[in-house]
């Protein structure tokens, strides 16, 4: 049965999409069979996977608001073992729709309950928002990654999120808990990044993934190409520590 895991952070700009990309990139790579549910409105990954948004047929919208099932939304990709279930602009004005959606909270999760055995795992990208859209991922995951960015104000509005993370796990999914807090945007020569790493580190006592991902300019560049890191520039730093990341996941759910 495949592991859910909800790609979270309601600051933006913290490689939340970065991260839900190339880490199923990675996970392809190493043999997993992935999907990527895209309920970013900004559709992202979507892109990021070399998807054209304006072409689709079904979306993520279609899921949580006609009921259309995973199996006819998830698009196969170009990359290996990769499929993503689609996001557009659609998606935007979902959540004020949703209100009217019986057992709102449990959509997600009941679409994915389907397709479930059909992947090793399923990744979730969220909008940057703490709303019913993300409050959908939290009850449908077995787990939540946090990116956080090695920038100054890493750690505002994290608590807000890991109460709304304990506040589903009492109400809809006891199951749930943090898989770990992901450092991003890493520069080792900056007094500043030491200091963040050792803040984050306080505030999430071992559940800091060893992996930390570097700045690096041709993972910003790889989107624009429809890319994976992994595919666009095999080489790079960021492609490495995306492979890394992935392994450890792995390897922690043995």
């Amino acid at each position: 049965m495949g592991k859910i895991i909800s790609v979270v952070n309601q600051k933006g700009g913290v490689g939340k999409t970065t991260t839900a990309v190339n880490l199923t990139a990675g996970l392809g790579k190493a043999g997993k069979r992935v999907l990527l549910v895209d309920i970013d409105p900004q559709g992202n990954s979507t892109s990021g996977l070399g998807i054209n948004k304006r072409g689709l047929k079904l979306s993520s919208y279609d899921v949580l608001i006609n009921g259309a099932s995973i199996a006819d939304t998830a698009v196969q990709t170009a990359f290996e073992k990769v499929s993503v279930v689609p996001a557009n602009m659609d998606l935007a004005g979902a959540e004020i729709e949703m209100i009217e959606v019986p057992h709102r909270e449990t959509v997600l999760k009941t679409a994915l309950s389907l397709v479930r055995e059909s992947y090793d795992y399923i990744l979730l990208d969220c909008p940057p928002s703490l709303g019913l859209i993300t409050l959908n991922a939290l009850t449908a995951s077995d787990t939540v990654l946090v990116p956080i960015q090695c920038e100054y104000y890493a750690l505002e509005g994290l608590s807000q999120l890991m109460s709304t993370i304990r506040l589903v796990k009492q109400r809809y999914n006891p199951q749930l808990e943090l898989d770990g807090v992901l450092l991003t945007m890493y520069d080792g020569r900056l007094n500043l990044t030491q200091q963040v790493v050792s803040e984050v580190k306080r505030f999430f006592p071992k559940k800091v993934y060893s992996t930390v991902i570097p700045r690096t300019v041709r993972l910003s560049e790889a989107p624009s190409y429809g890319q994976p890191i992994q595919y666009f520039d095999r080489s790079n730093k960021g492609a490495m520590a995306y492979d890394s990341l992935a392994a450890e996941i792995i390897n922690k759910q043995g």
